[in-house]
């Protein structure tokens, strides 16, 4: 048969688009799973009724948080695992996703039990990768098993607070017949491992893989019935990464960690504005500082354009922003601003591999657009947010606080924000250049050069 590797529904034969989900070539050959028994029928509503609770009687109490012994793997998680919780971590290969799991747990095994089910590596490479990176293993316990039924009981009888599995995508279980890594398999053992952690009060953490797309690979509904995702970010050929909260039941999305890697494993960056900014990034033309959120991390961010005279067809490209937005943004800029780009050739990098999604990054990238065309550099110690509405106006960003005693802190002296962000109370230090629309900014600029 053949499997939607996005939704799960499944073919007779092959087609180009999912009967299911309608997405287009996800449809991959699988084996199906053999006929149930004769004899064996499912009856549905003849269980014993579950009693109906109104949700004010339920008496709801904060999480008890385990920290992982890594301060930007808890800021990640919402502030550690909780106990029952299934969190799927996924990253390009090499990443860092195992090395970080074995840094954590070496570190919880001195308080909690841990376990350590590596379906990829045998227990000496395992064992290897800890001596390089100098880790005290001595109460973490590892199980070297591919076969689901064998991990289950091992968990049944060790009982660990928190289990590692590496990875879900080489389990399989003797319940069908499917190879391991298929649609099927996939989702069954992880429906297990979920519904024991459920019960059992286990802390579960899966690793999973990615397609060539960058997005977890399997079926979606292993997305769905966890507890939090975790994406791993970052150039294999750059030594920082960056661990990002795509959904978490138990804390906020969108919070990041930032990690180095060294010959030691990941360490923790405790301030991460600083690898994002050049220490030339005042007098370079093209370049402007964003302060930039991140769950609620604001981080300062250095974006630069880059505009030449186009030999044919004008090109946009964008690295780590949103491609379509800057094409908006050129036209706001022309028609309200009077700057004019359609000859030109416009490049846009956010710098140190950082994406940024969040529409406050708007005015940072036409002000850093507009210095490179005219080959002017922004006036110094200058930071800058806001959203650019179509009709010109510079519609204010969340957080507006937090962003400004951030650029304070790291010694900036001016921003450059919507007026609608301007604070009631001082603005931590900073001179404040607050406007209402496009053209405004660029004149309130003009007077400070």
């Amino acid at each position: 048969m053949f499997a939607c590797s996005e939704c799960g529904a499944s073919a007779a034969r092959w087609q180009g688009q999912c009967p299911g989900c309608g997405q287009w070539n996800t449809l991959v050959e699988t084996v199906a799973a053999p006929p149930a028994v004769a004899g064996q029928k499912r009856f549905v509503g003849r269980g014993e009724p579950t009693g109906v609770r109104t949700l004010s009687t339920i008496e709801a109490s904060e999480d008890q948080r385990w920290p992982t012994g890594l301060a930007e793997f808890d800021r990640a998680l919402g502030g550690g695992l909780v106990a029952g919780g299934v969190v799927l971590i996924g990253g390009d290969p090499g990443i860092g996703k195992s090395t970080l799991l074995l840094q954590a747990l070496a570190a919880m095994s001195r308080s909690q039990r841990v376990l350590y089910v590596s379906g990829e590596e045998s227990g000496q490479q395992v064992a290897m990768r800890a001596r390089r990176l100098a880790l005290d293993t001595g109460d973490l316990g590892l199980l070297a098993e591919i076969h689901l039924e064998r991990i289950l009981s091992t968990l049944q009888s060790a009982q660990p607070q928190v289990a590692v599995i590496d990875s879900i995508q080489t389990l399989w279980s003797d319940q069908l017949a499917s190879a391991p890594g298929s649609v099927a398999q996939v989702r069954e053992c992880a429906a297990q491992l979920t519904r024991l952690a459920k019960q059992a009060g286990i802390t579960v953490i899966l690793v999973g893989h990615v397609t060539k797309e960058g997005a977890l690979a399997g079926p979606r509904v292993l997305e769905h019935i966890v507890d939090t995702v975790l994406y791993f970010e970052g150039d294999t050929h750059s030594s920082f990464r960056l661990i990002r909260a795509v959904k978490n039941r138990y804390g906020a999305v969108n919070e990041i960690g930032v990690f180095a890697m060294t010959d030691r494993g990941l360490r923790g960056v405790s301030n991460p504005s600083a690898i994002f900014l050049s220490p030339y990034a005042s007098d370079v033309p093209g370049s402007c500082i964003l302060v930039t959120q991140e769950g609620t991390r604001p981080l300062l961010v250095e974006i630069q354009a880059l505009v030449d005279q186009a030999h044919g067809n004008p090109r946009r490209l964008t690295v780590g922003l949103d491609a379509q937005r800057l094409a908006m943004l050129l036209a706001v800029l022309h028609r309200h601003a009077g700057i004019v780009c359609f000859d030109q050739d416009v490049f846009v990098n956010a710098v140190g591999g950082v994406r940024i999604g969040e529409p406050a990054a708007d005015l940072a990238v036409l002000l850093a657009i507009v210095s490179s065309l005219r080959d002017r550099p922004l006036p110094g110690k200058l930071v800058v947010f806001g959203e650019i509405g179509l009709a010109g106006e510079i519609r204010p960003a969340p957080r507006g606080q937090e962003r400004l005693r951030e650029a304070a802190k790291l010694g900036f002296t001016r921003a450059l924000i919507p007026e609608a962000n301007r604070p009631r109370q001082g603005g931590a230090g900073l001179e404040l250049i607050a406007v209402r629309r496009v053209e405004e900014a660029f004149a309130r600029l003009r007077e400070l050069e």
